[in-house]
């Protein structure tokens, strides 16, 4: 059986192509606006300092994040807007240890934050993130601030 290469992109907003803009926004808005029926305002301002992430599979995007530097979306480096495209099989891990890994050498993280939808808990748990907050509802769904130190740190 032959193996599908995943390949891994990493990029600034800069970086970017407008055609792999629009299909990390086309993407997001699948997800957390009409998978998850919640209106909110995804364009945040963030994007622009972000390094963004994603995999595919002969062309087709099936996990992506971004990376934001202190201070943009979070008082430290965090990572957001974490999604898998097709569950199941590993990506969402892969994705968020090339964040992770990002996070480090890119921007020097010693700490790195996330906001965790609440079902989301014992992913990002598998990834070495601990709850740092209480329960709080954000655009109308449960989350918590999760937080991983790094050795950096």
């Amino acid at each position: 059986m032959e193996e599908t290469k995943t390949i891994l992109h990493e990029k600034t907003f800069k970086e970017l192509t407008v055609d792999e803009l629009y299909e990390l926004l086309r993407i997001r808005a699948d997800v957390f606006v009409v998978e998850q029926d919640c209106v909110y305002q995804d364009l945040d301002g963030d994007d622009q300092r972000a390094i963004h992430l994603w995999l595919t599979i002969e062309g087709k995007t099936v996990a992506l994040c971004r990376v934001c530097p202190a201070g943009t979306h979070m008082k430290e480096v965090s990572i957001g807007r974490v999604i898998t495209t097709e569950r199941g099989k590993g990506y969402g891990k892969q994705i968020m240890l090339a964040a992770i890994d990002t996070a480090i050498h890119i921007f020097n993280a010693r700490q790195i934050d996330l906001e965790a939808q609440e079902y989301a808990r014992g992913f990002y748990e598998s990834v070495g993130f601990v709850q740092s907050s209480e329960s709080f509802i954000l655009d109308g769904i449960p989350h918590i601030k999760m937080t991983r130190f790094t050795e950096n740190g």
